[in-house]
């Protein structure tokens, strides 16, 4: 079906498409070429109520819905992916998870700062040897008296050394396996808690992304996020959420690629007429447009189904796994258009094509949503 966006969805979006055309898209080439964060930007989207767009009014958000948060994002990453990364884990896992599973102190100390734009949220779950299976993860937290002693290595952390806070899982109880991980809530300033070393990416480069260590890092019992041994939960609650926003991102990145091209095939001649004319050119642009149409529609239908309540988990893995490859293939096309230019850091869709190529690997990899679609699917659990 198609989605007849309300009032409010359509002047959400033109708000934010108007912005981050004027504002975000201004040194999205310059922050890619020197990995600046986009930190000035990143705090007027926080005057905007962009960095805690479905968070209830009184924790200081916008209580807007899914449909209108992702049509955002996906503006803002039509401009600069690297700026809309930091705004969909700030969103849709740390402020979600920290409104979901957080107390009322805590949603007092921690949410209403965020919700606002004033820190940055950052998500700890991947470790050097433990990708997408949080079970395998080698980080402890040992309870002494009211506090957690947090030790262990996580890797490739968003926002790892701009975050004001992170949310790191952790395994209490090495016996129950995945009933055994828990999660907290560490401020930055946290003794013990050390930035490694920060990845030189091949994309998105506006955006950090570092190793966050834990040398007996204590936090105190009013940290945990949830009860002990809901960590799992936590996580696999968060990545639902998060999928929905790589669909978001991959929808922008992949308009933007498509504006691209047609704006060059409109101004690049060859054998005497501009290459808009030829049919063979013509078709592959008509199939770019599709493709971004079907996943724009997994989209809000993923997003659609969490504001009714209803369970979205298999949405949200087809959502991530079209619309993530989708932006692969489109942004691919864009550069061959584009012929040698396409090539050249002079045009913009070289950015994009790079942006766009870990959106099948983040928040789990393409293989791990086959996974989850088909167990949804079939209904059975597979061994181990």
């Amino acid at each position: 079906m198609t989605y007849r966006l309300t009032d409010e969805q359509l002047m959400i979006q033109t708000m934010v498409r108007e912005f981050s055309r004027k504002v975000v898209a201004e040194g999205a080439a310059e922050r890619d070429q020197n990995k600046t964060f986009p930190g000035d930007i990143l705090k007027k989207m926080g005057e905007l109520g962009l960095m805690g767009m479905t968070i209830p009014p009184e924790y200081n958000g916008e209580g807007a819905d899914t449909i209108s948060y992702v049509l955002a994002l996906s503006e803002i990453a039509y401009s600069c992916a690297s700026t809309a990364v930091v705004m969909s884990v700030h969103n849709s896992i740390v402020c979600e998870s920290i409104n979901r599973f957080g107390t009322e102190d805590q949603k007092k100390r921690f949410l209403k700062s965020l919700a606002q734009g004033k820190i940055i949220g950052a998500f700890a779950l991947t470790e050097p040897h433990a990708g997408s299976d949080p079970v395998s993860q080698a980080t402890t937290a040992v309870k002494q008296g009211d506090q957690y002693v947090i030790s262990g290595t996580k890797r490739f952390i968003s926002t790892g050394k701009n975050c004001g806070l992170v949310i790191v899982t952790a395994k209490t109880d090495e016996s129950l396996k995945h009933r055994g991980i828990s999660a907290f809530i560490v401020p930055k300033s946290t003794p013990g808690l050390i930035v490694g070393r920060t990845e030189d990416k091949m994309g998105l480069r506006g955006s950090d992304t570092t190793d966050l260590i834990f040398e007996d890092c204590r936090v105190p019992v009013e940290n945990r996020l949830g009860e002990e041994g809901e960590g799992f939960k936590i996580v696999m609650k968060a990545l639902d959420s998060g999928r929905i926003g790589i669909a978001a991102q991959s929808v922008g990145v992949a308009q933007a690629a498509l504006d691209a091209t047609i704006k060059y095939m409109k101004e690049r001649e060859q054998f005497g007429q501009k290459i808009s004319k030829f049919q063979g050119l013509r078709w592959i642009v008509a199939d770019m447009a599709v493709e971004i149409e079907a996943a724009r529609q997994l989209m809000l239908s993923a997003a659609a189904m969490k504001d009714r309540g209803e369970r979205f988990t298999l949405q949200a893995s087809m959502a991530k796994l079209f619309a993530s490859e989708m932006v692969n293939r489109i942004t691919a096309k864009a550069i061959q258009m584009h012929g040698g230019y396409g090539f050249t850091k002079d045009y913009l869709v070289e950015r994009l094509y790079r942006d766009a190529r870990v959106f099948t690997i983040y928040e789990g990899t393409s293989e791990i949503q086959r996974i989850v679609i088909s167990d949804n699917i079939l209904k059975d659990k597979r061994s181990g």
